[in-house]
């Protein structure tokens, strides 16, 4: 290009050995001009992606060079890896986790003595957006039923719900007709999780999606719930599926937690060979952020909490996580 140096000298000067795009102390942001700036900053990007895959370069011919002496392979730092050591991460071999789980809420469903019915509700009067995303969630998990609220409280509801066997009672809310909340409670004893949602993307919203879910259960993943906090919304989440899937179905309905927000998949295998598997989303897809946890079933005026995100309080470090 032109003008990307200073001029060759006249035939005195040795030739310049290599010439430096930008002179150490030059800063892009010097340049007052909007266009002139923005071209040159352009430029310098180009530069050091250069500069970077030359590196890469050099680095994989030593590697190969060295053969098997090559060292191991640096392991790049991320949030996740470089994670606040959270005390109450939860060891497999605890016996005292093990004995909690044991006599929890949940242990009658983990014990096979329940089988989860869940009722699935809205806040007042829902919008098309949000009656459609409750007619998914219902296709995703077994055995549930979509009940449209009309003016009746959720402390009217749970009575309603523990005598007819409901296991447990999700509420989606919505703002200005988009879902923007989920409530999950227990029954009959609790707990309450609050949950704010996000992202939510209906099966139409979805590109190569497959066909429509069949009636089969569905497996279930739970990833990273590791602290005693994400044990028990792991848990939760498990106990709004029936314990047997029906593999002959292939879907699955995974929850999976990176720095406390939890992302919901479900798919499908294709299995396209013996040794090739592949996956289509069906959808629906949202993300949740754990907003509390309560002890007993919702009550939002004398509820007692085991666990309320305090923002100011909690989040001191970008590395730190709950669950």
């Amino acid at each position: 290009g032109h003008g990307s140096g200073p001029a060759p000298g006249h035939g005195t000067d040795p030739p310049a050995p290599q010439r430096v795009l930008f002179p150490p102390t030059f800063s892009v942001s010097e340049i007052k001009n909007k266009q002139r700036r923005h071209f040159m900053f352009l430029r310098w990007k180009q530069q050091q992606r250069k500069e970077k895959l030359a590196l890469k370069k050099k680095r994989r011919k030593e590697r190969e060079a060295l053969g098997d002496k090559a060292p191991p392979k640096a392991i790049p730092k991320t949030i996740e890896n470089q994670r606040v050591y959270d005390e109450t991460t939860v060891d497999p071999n605890d016996e005292e986790v093990a004995f909690d789980e044991a006599t929890d809420e949940f242990a009658p469903y983990f014990n096979r003595q329940t089988v989860p019915k869940i009722l699935i509700t809205t806040s007042d009067r829902p919008r098309g957006r949000t009656v459609r995303f409750c007619e998914q969630l219902a296709t995703v998990i077994p055995n549930s039923h979509v009940y449209y609220r009309r003016g009746l409280a959720l402390k009217r509801i749970i009575p309603q719900c523990i005598a007819r066997d409901f296991t447990d009672l999700m509420v989606i809310n919505e703002d200005r007709k988009i879902p923007n909340g989920l409530v999950l409670s227990h029954l009959p004893d609790g707990p309450t999780a609050h949950f704010r949602m996000s992202s939510v993307r209906l099966r139409k919203e979805i590109k190569r999606k497959g066909k429509e879910p069949t009636a089969h259960v569905p497996e279930v993943i739970l990833n990273n719930f590791t602290t005693r906090l994400g044990h028990s919304i792991g848990r939760m989440f498990a106990a709004l599926f029936p314990h047997d899937p029906q593999f002959i179905g292939r879907q699955v309905a995974t929850f999976h937690n990176q720095r406390d927000y939890i992302f919901f998949r479900f798919h499908r295998y294709i299995f396209k060979s013996e040794k090739k598997v592949g996956i289509q989303e069906l959808g629906p897809r949202f993300t949740l952020k754990l907003r509390s946890l309560q002890k007993g079933t919702f009550d939002s005026k004398f509820g007692e909490y085991e666990w309320i995100h305090k923002r100011r309080e909690m989040d001191t470090n970008r590395r730190k996580f709950h669950l």
